[in-house]
C-alpha cells in the first residue's frame, strides 16, 4: 500500500501534492515530484510560514523536510480528512513561487578550512574504520573534495564554499542540523558520502554530502566529507544570549554566508561563545524568489559548463 490519502495534480502556479498516511496521528505532505529543485523547497517553506499563521484546532506540530510537510496532529480534535480539507485551502491560496517573498535571515559565520578537529575526525576514521578509504588524503577529505569537482586546488574549493550564500532548505538528522544549499548555481559542489560512516564528528564541523553542504550541532557520527569548522550553531544551556530564546541558530530559510578566519581565530570565537562575548552577524533580510530565479537564469550557461566538468572529474574517482 501507498499509504496515499488524497493527490491534486500541478497547476501553473502550483506544484502537485500528495498527502499520505504516516502512522495514526501523522500525515505526510509532499510537493512536486522527487527532484532537487529549490523552488519546491521556497514553496514548502512558504506553506509552513502559512501553516503557522493558520494552524487547524488539533494541529501538535509541523516539522518541514526539502520538499515536504510532516504533520502531526490529535485524532481526537480534528479527522484526517477535516485536516486534508483544511491543507487544501491553504494550498489554493498560496501564492504562485515565483512570486514569492520569504521572510528570513542572512547569518554570517566564520569557517577555518582544513582544521585540526577535522583532521582528527579524519585520521580517526583512517585508523580504525577504513585505512585504505581514497577520500582520506594526507590526513583530510580536502584534497579528495578538490579531485572530485575537478577543481584547481584547496584555493579553488574555499571560493566556491565563501562565494555563494547557502540556502537552509530544512533542519533534520540531530537537532538544529541545517541542510544548505548553494544559491549561485557556479559555486556548487558535490562529493559522496563515507561508506562506513564515521564513528565521530566534533561538533561544528562543516562537511558535504551530495550536494548538500551541512554543520554538525554536537558530536556525532557522520559520513559528510568534512572540510572546515564554525562557531557553535546549537546549544540547549542557553550559555549565549543567541541560543536563550530558541537552541537552535539556524532556521529553514535562512541564508548562510562563510567568512574565512585562520583557525586561532576560530579558536578565539569559540571561546566567546561560550563566554557569551562572541557577536553572532545576523541580518533580517526578506527572499525575493522572481530576483533569485532571474539572476540564475543569467548564469545558466556558465553553471552548466562548471557541472560538466565537476561530472567529468567525478566519473573519474573512486567512490569512498
Amino acid at each position: 500500500m501507498s499509504g496515499i490519502v488524497a493527490h491534486r495534480p500541478a497547476t501553473d502556479e502550483h506544484p502537485a501534492v500528495t498527502y499520505r498516511a504516516a502512522g495514526d496521528r501523522c500525515l505526510l505532505v509532499e510537493y512536486g515530484e522527487i527532484a532537487l529543485d529549490l523552488e519546491l523547497n521556497f514553496f514548502t517553506i512558504a506553506t509552513m510560514a502559512s501553516l503557522a499563521e493558520h494552524m487547524p484546532p488539533g494541529l501538535v506540530e509541523a516539522a518541514p523536510g526539502f520538499r515536504s510537510l510532516l504533520l502531526n496532529y490529535s485524532p481526537s480534535v480534528i479527522s484526517q480528512k477535516t485536516l486534508v480539507g483544511a491543507l487544501d485551502e491553504l494550498h489554493d491560496a498560496q501564492r504562485p513561487v515565483r512570486s514569492l517573498a520569504l521572510a528570513g535571515r542572512r547569518i554570517t559565520l566564520p569557517i577555518a578550512f582544513d582544521d585540526s578537529a577535522s583532521r582528527e575526525a579524519v585520521g580517526r576514521y583512517a585508523a580504525i574504520t577504513r585505512p585504505d578509504a581514497p577520500n582520506v588524503q594526507n590526513g583530510s577529505n580536502i584534497e579528495y573534495l578538490v579531485e572530485y569537482n575537478g577543481l584547481d586546488g584547496p584555493q579553488a574549493l574555499y571560493d566556491a564554499v565563501l562565494g555563494t550564500d547557502w540556502w537552509t532548505a530544512y533542519n533534520g538528522f540531530f537537532p538544529g542540523l541545517p541542510f544548505l544549499y548553494p544559491l549561485d548555481p557556479r559555486h556548487a559542489i558535490t562529493a559522496p558520502r563515507y561508506n562506513p560512516t564515521r564513528r565521530w564528528t566534533a561538533a561544528s564541523t562543516v562537511g558535504i554530502g551530495g550536494p548538500c553542504v551541512a554543520i554538525y550541532p554536537v558530536e556525532s557520527g557522520g559520513s559528510y566529507q568534512l572540510f572546515g569548522r564554525t562557531v557553535p550553531i546549537y546549544d540547549h544551556l542557553g550559555r549565549h544570549d543567541v541560543f536563550r530564546d530558541d537552541p537552535l541558530l539556524i532556521r529553514p530559510g535562512d541564508r548562510i554566508q562563510f567568512e574565512w578566519v585562520t583557525e586561532e581565530e576560530l579558536i578565539h570565537a569559540r571561546r566567546e561563545v561560550l563566554e557569551n562575548r562572541y557577536t553572532y552577524t545576523i541580518r533580517d533580510e526578506v527572499f525575493i524568489v522572481a530576483d533569485h530565479l532571474a539572476r540564475n537564469a543569467e548564469l545558466a550557461g556558465e553553471a552548466a559548463r562548471l557541472r560538466a566538468n565537476r561530472e567529468a572529474a567525478a566519473s573519474r574517482m573512486a567512490v569512498p
